[in-house]
């Protein structure tokens, strides 16, 4: 079946990094520059606290942000081109679609047609989009955002982007508004995913283990993970992971990439694979000083749910 189809893809020679969490060049420290070292990547946050942070990031995306080129730093812009077979897929979809994407990198696994996809934080749908076409018309692709406005840019093309793009008989694709740290209330069901891709969306959360943990719950036996992040070299100081646009250029939010090795690991996806790397130049010169000597990189990590076979 579909949802088996990544446990034969579970192979050392497929991935760059097989063993180690980090590229070579990620040198991690404890803390940043002159800072005491927050612990809110690896506690959860209060209530309270979790729901301010949550609503920053929705005024930032649903507000601030309009289009691509209101970005304040490259964090949530992909490092590297797209291969050629997903430019040209993407050259098909529609204009306000793209206009609208802010994410970090390309987490399109090829070679999925007929699985079942599951997008963390679609904002806009663009890469729901690249993958409804990736996965044919017998997969099917859900996007998941909390933000209503990006959500309605999503549903505006999907059926004739399906039907007369891709020329589907009926789409494949459907939003449903939620929050990445509880899906089961989105209508996402136990083991009812193949593919997980998510691209530089979960620094947002403020509960990041809950996030994995959902992901975890949803994915089939033999699913995974496909998705891309920004994380950093230490722990960032509170200052920095409260600030509202710091956190809304995902650099805020950013993991230590240890701790996110951890809690991956803690949640039942024992071996994080890293896919590619590539460091974030922060230039603005009102946000650079804000980071001290902190480090960080678009990371697109591959999770698998292989319970038993490691």
């Amino acid at each position: 079946s579909a949802h088996n189809v990544y446990v034969d893809l579970f192979c050392p020679s497929l991935v760059t990094s097989p063993l180690h969490p980090l590229p070579p060049h990620i040198h991690t420290h404890s803390c940043a520059a002159t800072a005491k070292p927050s612990n809110l990547a690896v506690e959860d946050l209060p209530a309270s606290q979790a729901e301010e942070l949550r609503q920053s990031v929705e005024n930032y995306y649903g507000e601030v942000l309009q289009k691509t080129e209101d970005l304040k730093t490259s964090a949530c812009c992909t490092a590297v081109a797209p291969p050629p077979i997903m430019r040209t897929i993407l050259s098909k979809v529609p204009e306000e679609v793209i206009s609208k994407y802010y994410g970090c990198g390309s987490p399109f696994p090829l070679g999925i047609e007929g699985l079942r996809v599951l997008d963390l934080g679609c904002g806009s749908g663009r890469d729901c989009y690249a993958c409804a076409a990736l996965v044919g018309p017998s997969g099917s692709v859900t996007g998941i955002d909390m933000t209503s406005s990006q959500l309605a840019v999503a549903e505006k093309y999907k059926d004739t982007y399906c039907t007369n793009t891709l020329g589907y008989p009926t789409t494949n694709l459907t939003f449903v508004k939620g929050r990445i740290e509880n899906l089961k209330d989105a209508g996402i069901q136990d083991d009812s995913i193949d593919l997980i891709i998510s691209n530089c969306v979960i620094n947002l959360s403020p509960n990041k283990a809950s996030v994995l943990k959902e992901a975890y719950r949803s994915l089939a036996t033999g699913g995974e993970m496909y998705f891309s992040d920004v994380y950093c070299d230490r722990r960032l100081p509170e200052s920095v992971r409260v600030h509202p646009v710091l956190l809304g250029e995902c650099l805020g939010g950013a993991l230590y990439v240890e701790d996110f090795i951890r809690m991956a690991r803690s949640v039942g996806f024992m071996d994080p694979r890293v896919l590619s790397s590539n460091t974030i130049d922060v230039l603005d010169p009102e946000l650079a000083p804000l980071l001290g000597e902190a480090k960080f990189y678009s990371i697109t990590y591959r999770l698998f749910k292989v319970p038993g076979r490691i």
